[in-house]
């Protein structure tokens, strides 16, 4: 997934650069609905999915932030928001599938558009989606591929599930569920929750209190469903076992992790398996340190998934638990 917002590099040209140098791993860009037109949004997707061969992944972002929606033009509201990005979609699938589109919605006319070239996937790159409003609910039920929630507890995931799979049975179709959160995973528990403490310890309260402050001003559901896991306590930050809160007492979005050795990361990740999500987002601090030790730690104890080295290759780069232990033998 590669972040998008005021702060972040144009996600579409960082996935641009990346094209020529990777072969296999699939990007995951922001495509925003408000501030894009779906007209020149599917020329970019279909130009990106070729260069990238078929790894084009699209998450449809409406915007959470007032504020930075108004710096970029844009002065829907809340609803008005997925009322808007529901008419792109529709156009931009047309597009994608090849109509010549005509369109006289509330925020989009359109005449005689065509998109002339085909991406490789089809009948369109997929389409993955996050939203906690019953705006967001009827919009993932219509028109997404795959549905994504912020690790909330399983029983919470759960029931979001149920809610988009009822809106898009609706529609007669069926919505695939993936999950967005960090993992802090060591050899073992203790040394797991150590590094989770450190992450914070430099944190003071008034740092914590500004950005609860900001992060409240925004009138996303899913950050308000976030900041109510903790309400900003650093004593109520574990909201369901082994599932931490902290990063989210400064991190808008995606503000919890998993913690624990591989064991209990493996198991609460088949409990959100179980509950219905089949595609992981996952990411941690640092993020090559920690993607390494996940590979190396939690992916062989999944089913189905064969350990990604052997005692005759290490993985290399910044960190390598098989390395560090054959130098510290």
């Amino acid at each position: 997934m590669i972040p998008t917002g005021a702060s972040c590099k144009d996600p579409w040209v960082v996935a641009s650069s990346l094209a020529p140098v990777t072969s296999r791993i699939k990007l995951l860009v922001a495509l925003r609905t408000s501030i894009s037109g779906p007209t020149a949004s599917a020329r970019q997707a279909a130009t990106l999915d070729e260069a990238l061969g078929g790894r084009l992944l699209l998450n449809v972002v409406p915007g959470g932030d007032a504020a930075e929606l108004a710096a970029e033009g844009v002065y829907y509201s809340h609803d008005e928001r997925y009322e808007a990005a529901g008419e792109f979609l529709k156009v931009w699938r047309s597009l994608l599938q090849g109509e010549t589109v005509d369109f006289d919605g509330k925020f989009h006319r359109i005449q005689g558009a065509k998109n002339y070239f085909d991406p490789v996937q089809k009948p369109y790159p997929p389409l993955y989606f996050g939203g906690s409003s019953d705006a967001a609910i009827r919009l993932a039920g219509e028109q997404v591929d795959a549905y994504l929630t912020w690790g909330e507890p399983p029983e919470s995931v759960a029931e979001k599930i149920e809610r988009v799979r009822a809106e898009a049975a609706k529609h007669g179709r069926t919505v695939r569920f993936g999950l967005r959160l960090h993992v802090i995973v060591r050899e073992t528990r203790e040394e797991a929750w150590a590094e989770a403490d450190k992450l914070i310890e430099n944190l003071d309260d008034d740092t914590i209190a500004k950005s609860q402050e900001n992060l409240a001003n925004m009138d996303s559901v899913g950050q308000k469903r976030m900041l109510e896991l903790h309400g900003g306590r650093r004593d109520k930050l574990e909201v369901s076992p082994d599932l931490w809160a902290g990063v989210g007492l400064v991190r808008g979005g995606a503000g919890t992790a998993l913690v624990g050795d591989p064991e209990t990361v493996a198991k609460r990740l088949l409990e959100y398996r179980d509950a219905g999500v089949d595609t992981f987002v996952l990411s941690g601090y640092p993020h090559l340190e920690e993607a390494i030790r996940f590979a190396e730690l939690v992916f062989p104890l999944l089913p189905g998934k064969q350990p990604v080295t052997d005692t005759a290759f290490h993985t290399g780069g910044a960190f390598d638990i098989r390395a560090a232990k054959a130098s510290a033998s």
